[in-house]
């Protein structure tokens, strides 16, 4: 008997693709996500409304159940401020942009604020047509707990949070850290898959979208306060890291 006689259930499977095709119900995949006890998951449509998300994302919004959450989007469970720049990140990953290990700011549920390293990327249906987004999001601290005894990333890290604004020199934070510059740049490309210099330039961008959505400030100031000279290069490395110029964000604003 060839395998073409054989019923569909005893095909063998020779590819991956036929391997995922014989698993019965797109759900049974779906539920491997909340094994990610420490990664928020989640599936969105086209209008940023979550389709699905694992048990994490639940208990980070402070729910108990997924029927709570799907249908819903950002702007009912975050500061307008807030949901607005995930909403945004939403756009640009459905209009072609790639987001990987950025870092940005969240709201905990406690209220308190804290750093999240977060992917994104666009969802497709099997036409190859963009239906919405997905995504991954994990709490900084967390790896940071992992790594409490190395002070050579920890306290660099704390600095360059508290002290965007400042000139900061790369050799300075080695200094800090008390090992040489090579060293604390293989730390930081191990740790957070950048380096310090990267790390930097992304925690002052997050603030500078912070203020962008928050503060009526002209756009000259913000980049000042953010740590950057120059505001062509601020627009030209915010376009970079967020796929849209700081006046396109404000006057979306509006």
């Amino acid at each position: 008997m060839s395998t073409t006689d054989l019923p569909p259930e005893d095909m063998p499977i020779n590819t991956e693709s036929d391997f995922l095709q014989s698993i019965v119900g797109f759900e049974q995949i779906l539920g491997m996500f909340d094994l990610l006890t420490d990664v928020i998951f989640w599936i969105k449509d086209t209008d940023s409304k979550i389709i699905y998300a694992n048990k994490k994302f639940v208990e980070h919004l402070g729910f108990q159940t997924l029927r709570q959450v799907i249908g819903k989007s950002d702007m009912d469970f975050f500061p307008p401020h807030i949901a607005k720049q995930f909403m945004t990140d939403d756009q640009s990953v459905m209009d072609g942009q790639v987001i990987t290990d950025r870092l940005e700011l969240n709201m905990l549920q406690s209220g308190e604020f804290a750093w999240f390293s977060t992917s994104k990327r666009p969802l497709f249906n099997k036409q190859q047509r963009i239906v919405g987004s997905f995504g991954f999001t994990q709490l900084l601290s967390k790896a940071s707990k992992v790594l409490s005894s190395i002070d050579a990333i920890k306290e660099p890290i704390e600095f360059v949070r508290e002290n965007y604004h400042k000139d900061i020199c790369v050799k300075d934070l080695a200094e800090m850290a008390f090992i040489s510059v090579s060293a604390l740049e293989r730390r930081f490309k191990k740790y957070l898959l950048k380096t310090p210099k990267q790390f930097i330039n992304e925690v002052r961008l997050e603030n500078a979208r912070r203020l962008l959505i928050e503060s009526p400030l002209p756009i000259s100031e913000i980049a000042f306060r953010c740590g950057f000279a120059e505001h062509s290069y601020f627009s030209r490395q915010f376009k970079i890291q967020f796929g849209l110029l700081p006046s396109t964000l404000r006057e979306s604003m509006t």
